[in-house]
This record gives C-alpha cells, structure tokens and sequence, in this order.
C-alpha cells in the first residue's frame, strides 16, 4: 500500500525492496507507541538500505529521510506513557492523549518538510499529495473519534489494538504456512547478535547522558530558561517539565526516569507532569537512534540528518508546550 509513495520519496530503493517492509513494521512499530520495539526493526531496514548505498561510509538520502522520520516518531497509540500514567495512579491515564497526537504530528511534518528541502523531493507530486492528504483524514477521523472516549474506553481501544495485532501475525502465519515458533527463535539469535554489537554505542550513549546529569549543564540550562521566562513575565511551570525534553534525544530511558521523576515530584496529574508526559511520546531518541543504526553499519558521515531531525525535536517540543497550556492551562 505504501509503496507508491515509498518510490518518490526514496526513488533509489526499488519498488518491493525488502527494506520497505523494514521500513513499514518500524513505522508501525513506533505508531502504536512501543518505545524500544522499533530499534531492531529500524537497524533492520538500515541494513537492507545499505546494500543499495554506493558510499558506505555517507548515509544515503533513504537512510536520512528513514532516520528522520523514524526519530520524530508519529505515534497514535501512546501505550507505555498510558501505562506509566497509569502506575503513578493518574486520574485518568490517557488525558494526555489529544496533546501528544498534535505534538507529534507537528514533529514528523516538520521532519519530512526539512528533509524534502534538503533533497529536493517534490512533495507537490500528485501521488505524495494524495498520501498526505489521506494522512491529514485519518488523523482527523481518528482525533474525531478517540477524542470523546472514556478514559477506560481509550485504554480498552489500545490494548486490544496491539492483542488484535498480534493475533493477525499468528493468522497471516498460519495462512502462509510460517513456523511462527522457528521464525521467532530465528530473529531472537539475530537480536542477540545485534545487542552484542551495539554494546560500544550503547556504553558510549549512556557514559554521555551520565556526565550531562552529573556535571550540573542540565541544571544551569533549566535555571538560565526559568529566568528568561520570568523576565520576559512568562509562566514557569513548563520549566519544570523540560528535563524530560532535554533528554529525550539522548536517551529514551533517561528520559522516562525524567518523566517519572517529574511525577513524583510534582504529582502525576499536575501540569509538569503532564507536558512531561506529552514531551515523552511526541519524539524519538535522536542522538541515540543516530548513533546505534548509523553505527550499526559503519556509516561516519551523516550529512544533513542530525540537522533535520533536531529540527524536528524541537518542532515536536515546542508544539507539546503550547498544546498542554491549551489543554491544561
């Protein structure tokens, strides 16, 4: 269904590439909100795009339009923040949802717009307008429709989302005649192979993440931000919130211990807490995402990626203020 549209976004991947079915599970994968599920679907697709990359040591602008999109993180199924909510004992769990649905669309548009400037893809393209187009219908039938449920009406519809998702694969298998047990033991030797070559990104990330919290640069960051809010007679309360974003790009753990922090410390229905919340779910792990697919397959040049997507992070978090002042007051 995709695949049209994949052919002029990504016109050097050939149509019924493998790593366009990577590329949709991904996508899938971080729609339903599933956090860390999408990485090895994400390296996945970076190394069927790298067998059509002629430099293997530039990124090319599939594996940069992938990245970017993968790390502004269209998600419309929030699941582990509902969860999370849910565990501090949330009023309603999913009131953030509405909020985090704008901020991350905001955050993916912004991430397709930069990088179609940057390789002048022309998205006034009939075929792209059209997926665009149906792209904007769905998001306004389904903020129509989830917008006046329950908050245990909203729960029910996302779990049972991912139950029905699962229950498809086990039919699609059994109509195929897939050894779903075989595959699945398969792909966990394959991840094990993978977590074992991540491990010097992953030591490098989170020694990085350590001395920024130790060093106290969060804290003057936080504190030269709550002056010029004050300054400029502005309200502070999204202050309190922004550890949460500051973190996020560098590491999804991080900033969910930040999320939870923000909870306890402010209670998890007030309005730090809640943007915290939207900060969590509007946008992905960037410098973290960069570093483990890139390294993953020897890419050291990563030309106008990391630009585009911390445009698209701040997109993201600067549209997640404004709509929780909306929201929430």
């Amino acid at each position: 269904l995709l695949d049209p549209l994949f052919r002029r976004l990504m016109p050097e991947v050939p149509s019924g590439h493998p790593a366009l079915g990577h590329i949709t599970m991904n996508f899938a994968a971080n729609v339903l909100g599933l956090d860390n599920a999408a990485t090895p679907i994400g390296i996945k697709a970076m190394h069927s795009l790298q067998t059509l990359n002629p430099s293997k040591d530039t990124a090319s602008n599939a594996q940069i339009l992938f990245m970017v999109l993968n790390t502004s993180s269209l998600t419309l199924l929030p699941v582990t923040v509902f969860m999370y909510r849910a565990q501090q004992g949330a009023s309603d769990p999913t009131e953030v949802f509405l909020p985090i649905l704008l901020a991350t669309t905001a955050s993916s548009l912004v991430g397709l717009l930069s990088v179609a400037l940057m390789q002048r893809l022309k998205l006034w393209d009939p075929v792209v307008l059209a997926y665009l187009a149906a792209g904007a219908a769905f998001l306004g039938l389904l903020l129509t429709t989830l917008a006046g449920l329950s908050s245990e009406a909203l729960a029910a519809t996302s779990t049972l989302t991912l139950f029905g998702i699962i229950i498809a694969f086990l039919l699609i298998a059994a109509l195929r005649k897939v050894n779903v047990y075989d595959s699945f033991i398969e792909g966990a030797k394959q991840g094990f192979e993978v977590s074992v070559s991540l491990l010097p990104y992953l030591v490098a990330m989170l020694v990085a993440v350590g001395v920024l919290r130790a060093s106290g640069v969060l804290d003057a960051g936080l504190d030269g931000i709550r002056w010029l809010a004050e300054t400029c007679g502005w309200d502070t309360r999204f202050v309190d919130a922004l550890p949460t974003a500051f973190i996020k790009p560098l590491s999804g753990s991080g900033a969910r211990a930040m999320m939870i922090e923000t909870m306890n410390t402010f209670g998890v229905d007030s309005f730090p807490a809640k943007m915290a919340a939207t900060f969590q779910a509007s946008t992905e792990t960037t410098f973290y995402v960069l570093a483990v697919y890139f390294g993953a397959i020897g890419i050291s040049r990563v030309r106008h990626a990391l630009g585009c997507a911390l445009l698209a992070d701040l997109a993201g978090m600067l549209t997640a203020i404004g709509v929780c002042y909306w929201f929430f007051g």
